[in-house]
């Protein structure tokens, strides 16, 4: 019942909007590997099925993405997401190489580094739509921090191979030119969930309990479309 009222208050918050959830990567190069040997693909999936259910439980309309994994251009994904108020594309996140470590894990060596972990959003500072992309992402973030999750700081300057620039340092934002937030009319924030490349993260984010409550999170960031 709680869940249901936690619902109920979210969907009043912000009004009824069309959300378009892009599951990030693709079958063929379903992004990094975890620290167990999972493809990034299949935690974006997981995850995005839970913010597709949960904003849909809150009266929203949800067009989902690449849910087949076979949408290998990212233009199309903008494409798809034209007529939405707000496009999420939905990723998990590694590091850059020299932080790796090898361990074993059922007889196969796999990646790992547990020195990164959080989340993080980045959104385009020359989008047609940067103020409101900013501002979504303001707001999913501090609903994700009131959820008890933390922002990662490993793409800021002075971690060598990242150097962007941070935003909102506090709110683990960034400033980048990918695709699925430069090109489209409409506001656009692509959310690194977590880092599956650290150890205890990698297992964390695949749990339901998790996957819930950041989706929680998502949807009460959607007072941004106020």
């Amino acid at each position: 019942m709680w869940r249901f009222l936690l619902l109920l208050s979210c969907a009043v918050s912000a009004r009824a909007a069309t959300i378009a959830v892009d599951v990030g990567h693709y079958l063929a190069a379903p992004g990094a590997t975890s620290a167990y040997g999972v493809s990034e693909f299949s935690y974006n999936l997981a995850l995005a099925r839970q913010v597709e259910s949960t904003l849909q439980a809150a009266g929203h309309k949800v067009i989902l993405i690449n849910a087949d994994g076979r949408m290998r251009e990212l233009r199309a994904r903008v494409q798809a997401a034209a007529s939405a108020d707000l496009l999420i594309s939905i990723h998990h996140d590694s590091v850059q190489p020299q932080y790796l470590q090898i361990w074993d894990v059922a007889g196969k060596s796999q990646r790992y580094a547990d020195q990164f972990s959080g989340y993080s959003l980045f959104v385009h500072s020359q989008a047609p739509q940067f103020s409101r992309s900013l501002a979504c992402a303001q707001a999913m973030s501090q609903s994700l921090l009131a959820q008890g999750f933390k922002p990662t700081n490993h793409h800021a300057p002075g971690i060598a191979g990242e150097e962007r620039v941070q935003l909102d340092p506090r709110l683990g934002i960034y400033d980048a030119d990918f695709v699925v937030v430069r090109l489209g009319k409409v506001p656009a924030v692509l959310f690194e969930a977590g880092v599956i490349v650290n150890r205890a993260e990698a297992l964390t984010l695949q749990e339901p309990a998790t996957q819930t409550h950041m989706a929680e999170a998502v949807l009460k960031g959607l007072a941004c479309l106020k």
